[in-house]
C-alpha cells in the first residue's frame, strides 16, 4: 500500500460493502461468534464494571509505565477545538467570547469565554466510554440499554466512572512500518499486520497497554483535503480484536475511530466500536493527530511511552472531549 494520492471508496458505498482492502466480509452470525468470544462480562465486580478494562492498570502498571520516560518529551495529541463546518465536521464545536472586560467592575478586568461541543463525530478528540455503544440492546457486562440510559444520561458506564488513566502506550505507526505517508482510507490493518508492526516498531503489546492505530489520516487531511471518514477511514478489521483481547489492553485509540469503513461487518456500521466498548470494555479515543507523536517517537527510536487520559468528570456522559499526552 502507498500513500499515492487516490480517491476514498465512495460517499455511497454501504456498510458491509466488498473494497480490495476493508475485507474479508463478515456476516452478522459470524460477527455474533466473534462477540461472544471476545466477550468478557462479569469479569469484574458490579461496583468496577463501569470502567471495564481500565480495572486492569494497577498502581504496579502505572510505575512500570513511569520507568519508560526517559527524556520528558511531552507530546499531546488533541485536534485544535473545531469550530469550523466541514465534510469531517457535521456539528462543529461553539467558542465564543462572553466578556471582553466592559461587563464586570473594573480592575482587574476580565475576560472569558463559553465554549460547547456535540462530541461524538469526526471533528474533536474525544473519549468513548462503556455507555456510548450497546449492540443487540445490550451495554456492556449485560446492562439493558433503555434501562440504564434514558435524557438524564447514563446510570452505568459513564465516563465520571472511569477517571483517570495512566498506562504504558503503544503506537502502532503502519506507515512507518509500510514505508508509505499515509494509509488510504478504506484500508484495514488485520491482525497480522499488527504483529509485523511489533516486530517492525520493537514493541510488544501487553496486559494493561494503551494501543494507538496511526493511519497517516492528519497527514493526508493537510495534503489533499478533508473528506467524510464516515464514508471511508483507515482502521482496524474485526480479526484484530481476538489478538487486542488476548494480550488485555486496556484501551484502543487512532487518529480515526479505530473502525475500517467501509465496514466489512454485513449491517453494521462500527463494528469494533461494538467489539471494544460493549463486549470488551475497552474505552476508546477517537480522533487523534498523531502526527507529532509519530515524529517524536521516530527520534525517540521507541514507539512505547507513557500515556495520560483525562476525561472531564460528567456525571452521565458517555464520554468526553479529551486532549492525551504521551511523555517520552
Amino acid at each position: 500500500m502507498t500513500g499515492t494520492p487516490h480517491e476514498p471508496p465512495s460517499p455511497h458505498d454501504s456498510p458491509g460493502a466488498a473494497t480490495p482492502d476493508n475485507g474479508p466480509t463478515l456476516t452478522r452470525e459470524e460477527f455474533d461468534t466473534l462477540f461472544d468470544a471476545v466477550r468478557t462480562w462479569g469479569r469484574w465486580s458490579p461496583q468496577q464494571a463501569d470502567r471495564g478494562a481500565w480495572n486492569r492498570v494497577t498502581p504496579d502498571h502505572v510505575r512500570r509505565a513511569t520507568a519508560l520516560v526517559r527524556t520528558g518529551t511531552t507530546v499531546p495529541m488533541a485536534l485544535p477545538w473545531n469550530t469550523r463546518p466541514g465534510p469531517d465536521n457535521a456539528k462543529p464545536a461553539l467558542h465564543y467570547m462572553s466578556d471582553l472586560g466592559d461587563v464586570e467592575a473594573p480592575e482587574p478586568s476580565c475576560h472569558k469565554d463559553f465554549i460547547a461541543v456535540d462530541y461524538h463525530g469526526k471533528g474533536v478528540s474525544h473519549l468513548d466510554a462503556l455507555s456510548h455503544i450497546a449492540y443487540r440492546g445490550r451495554l456492556y457486562d449485560g446492562h439493558t440499554a433503555r434501562e440504564v440510559v434514558d435524557a438524564g444520561g447514563a446510570r452505568f458506564g459513564a465516563v465520571a466512572a472511569l477517571g483517570p488513566l495512566v498506562t504504558k502506550g503503544v503506537l502502532l505507526d503502519m506507515p512507518v512500518v509500510l514505508g508509505t505517508d499515509w494509509l488510504e482510507p478504506g484500508k484495514a490493518v488485520h491482525a497480522e499486520d499488527v504483529l509485523a508492526a511489533e516486530k517492525a516498531l520493537g514493541v510488544t503489546i501487553g496486559d494493561g497497554d494503551a494501543v494507538l492505530l496511526r493511519s497517516g489520516h492528519f497527514r493526508r487531511r493537510a495534503e489533499l483535503g478533508a473528506w467524510n471518514p464516515d464514508s471511508a477511514s483507515a482502521g482496524f478489521h474485526v480479526d484484530v480484536m481476538p489478538l487486542l483481547a488476548e494480550r488485555g489492553i486496556a484501551l484502543i485509540g487512532g487518529d480515526g475511530d479505530s473502525d475500517v469503513r467501509p465496514s466489512p461487518v454485513e449491517g453494521l456500521h462500527s463494528p469494533v466500536h461494538a467489539l471494544a466498548l460493549t463486549a470488551m470494555g475497552v474505552p476508546l479515543l477517537d480522533n487523534l493527530d498523531l502526527e507529532a507523536l509519530s515524529t517524536a517517537c521516530a527520534e525517540a527510536g521507541r514507539y512505547a511511552f507513557l500515556l495520560t487520559v483525562a476525561p472531564l468528570n460528567i456525571p452521565g456522559g458517555t464520554g468526553s472531549p479529551v486532549n492525551p499526552v504521551a511523555v517520552l
